[in-house]
Formats: structure tokens, C-alpha cells, sequence
């Protein structure tokens, strides 16, 4: 049988074609393998995440140190990631620094979920008791960053005295009433001029409050007034009511200014339902000490 013996160029003629092609796969597997010294490598999970910077206490006080507006700060408070320190240190500490009551309320809400608003106008531009940050039914003074403060709270007993008819109660006998207050000072200290506001209760005017100036003793205070809140029907020396003129600004609440020639001493301002009690009640006083 015959053996039929191929050229051997032949055979390079089949495979150089082959040979070409792997050469070529190979140089285009090179070219996009990155170099040993590239700086850029397979992309990877960053795991660098950027993190939000949380407002904290010190935060809070360079804001209002550079006095920026309450309602700037409780937005901003509501509004932005944030931790707050509320220990009772913490609350001196901010109290301190010249956060108001209003802000550091706030701090202490966020924690909780809770949102304290802040002072805006109801719509229309009416004002309400939410609005300018009032809690209860009371009377209040005006810081000087314009903040509404409670006035002190004490207990006044009463006893009656003698007794007038009235003719603007038509004969009806009214009684002097003798307060009794413990203590010869106020724990709170204001100057004069500020500004005091009364918050009724439903269905009550600012008529019915007395405004009162205290007679002092070594360890207590006393005053004497008409029941009922009807000094403006009647006047009398030895009762202890001033005359003030509250101005209505919104429904349930009245202003009106202590007088800036007003003498240094002791006063309150006396609520028609402690007025009209037999026993005890309570009163809102302060001292002006200028």
C-alpha cells in the first residue's frame, strides 16, 4: 500500500492562521489587564461612607452666643441629625452658656421623638398662647431675649376683714380681705419697665386680677384687698391694689408694663380665684429691686 507524504509547508500553511489568531487574542488580553504599577485597580465596595456631622451642645451654644433667634435654633434642633446631652449638669451647663428655656426644651424633646415648635404666628397673624410659647393659664414677664418667664408662684393665706357696701354692687356688702404671705422677699427679682402678661382663664377678663403692692415685715408679706377684683368700683387707703390698665393682644391675654417710676418693693399680681377664696390661694410675685 502507498504512503502519500505530505510537504511539510503544507502543514505550516494550516496552522499558521491559528497562530495568528492566538497572538492576536493574547496581545488584546494584555492590553486591558492593568499594569503591575497602575494606581487604579478593580473597582471595590467603598466602605469609606461619609458621615453627617450631629449637631451636639456646643453646637447649640455658639449659635446662640452669636445670638441667633430662638426660632432659628428649635429649627434647626427639629430639623437636623443631632445628639443632646440633657443631664442636669448638661441643663446648668446650658443654662449657663445663655440658652433659653425655649431651646433647651427642645434639646431635651429631641431625644424623645417630639417636636418643639417654634414661635410663628398663627395664620392670619394672630397671636395664640402656642405661639408665644405660654404652657398654662398664669401670669408671666418678659425676659430680655424676649422670652415669656412664669412669675413665682406663692401660697397666701386669707382671713377677712371689715366690711363696705358698694353702690356699684348695688348695697351688696363686699369684705376686705388680709393676705398673708411667708417669707419678706420674692425669689424673683425684675427691674422696672419690664413687661407682664396674664393668661386667663376662659371666660375671665383681666379686671378680675389685682395688681398688689405687698407690706413688708421681717418674715412675711401682707396686703389687703377688695374680694372679688372691684377695686376699680371703689378705692380705699388702706387697701393695697395699684391701679393698671391691661391691654387685650389676643384671646385670653392681656399686657401691661410695670412702671418705670415705680418704687423698689415687694408686689404680686393676684388671680380672682385665690381673690374670692376663704383659707389659702395663690399669688404671682416678684420683687423690683431698682
Amino acid at each position: 500500500m502507498r504512503c502519500t507524504r505530505r510537504e511539510p509547508w503544507l502543514n505550516l500553511r494550516l496552522i499558521f492562521p491559528a497562530i495568528l489568531l492566538l497572538l492576536a487574542f493574547s496581545a488584546s488580553a494584555h492590553a486591558q489587564a492593568p499594569s503591575a504599577d497602575s494606581t487604579e485597580g478593580p473597582l471595590q465596595p467603598n466602605t469609606d461612607v461619609a458621615r453627617v456631622k450631629q449637631i451636639d451642645n456646643d453646637t447649640i451654644i455658639r449659635m446662640a452666643r452669636a445670638g441667633l433667634d430662638d426660632n432659628i435654633l428649635i429649627q434647626t434642633i427639629n430639623l437636623q441629625p443631632g445628639h443632646y446631652d440633657v443631664t442636669p449638669d448638661d441643663l446648668i451647663a446650658l443654662k449657663n452658656a445663655g440658652v433659653s428655656q425655649r431651646v433647651i426644651a427642645a434639646m431635651q424633646a429631641h431625644g424623645t421623638g417630639l417636636d418643639i415648635r417654634a414661635n410663628k404666628p398663627a395664620p392670619g397673624g394672630e397671636l395664640t398662647a402656642q405661639s408665644m410659647g405660654l404652657d398654662e393659664i398664669g401670669v408671666y414677664y418678659k425676659s430680655k431675649d424676649g422670652e415669656w418667664i412664669p412669675l413665682k408662684i406663692e401660697r397666701v393665706a386669707f382671713k377677712s376683714g371689715g366690711t363696705l357696701k358698694s353702690l356699684a354692687t348695688h348695697g351688696i356688702i363686699s369684705r376686705d380681705m388680709n393676705g398673708h404671705i411667708e417669707g419678706a422677699k420674692s425669689p424673683l427679682k425684675l427691674p422696672t419697665g419690664v413687661e407682664i402678661l396674664i393668661y386667663t382663664p376662659q371666660g375671665t377678663e383681666s379686671t378680675e386680677y389685682d395688681f398688689l403692692r405687698f407690706r413688708e415685715h421681717s418674715d412675711s408679706r401682707e396686703f389687703r384687698t377688695l374680694t372679688g377684683g372691684v377695686f376699680h368700683s371703689q378705692s380705699g387707703a388702706e387697701r393695697d391694689e395699684i391701679e393698671f390698665h391691661p391691654k387685650k393682644i389676643a384671646p385670653q391675654m392681656y399686657t401691661f408694663t410695670v412702671p418705670v417710676d415705680i418704687e423698689k418693693g415687694e408686689y404680686g399680681v393676684l388671680p380672682p380665684a385665690s381673690a374670692g377664696m376663704q383659707g389659702t390661694g395663690k399669688i404671682f410675685t416678684f420683687s423690683i429691686i431698682e
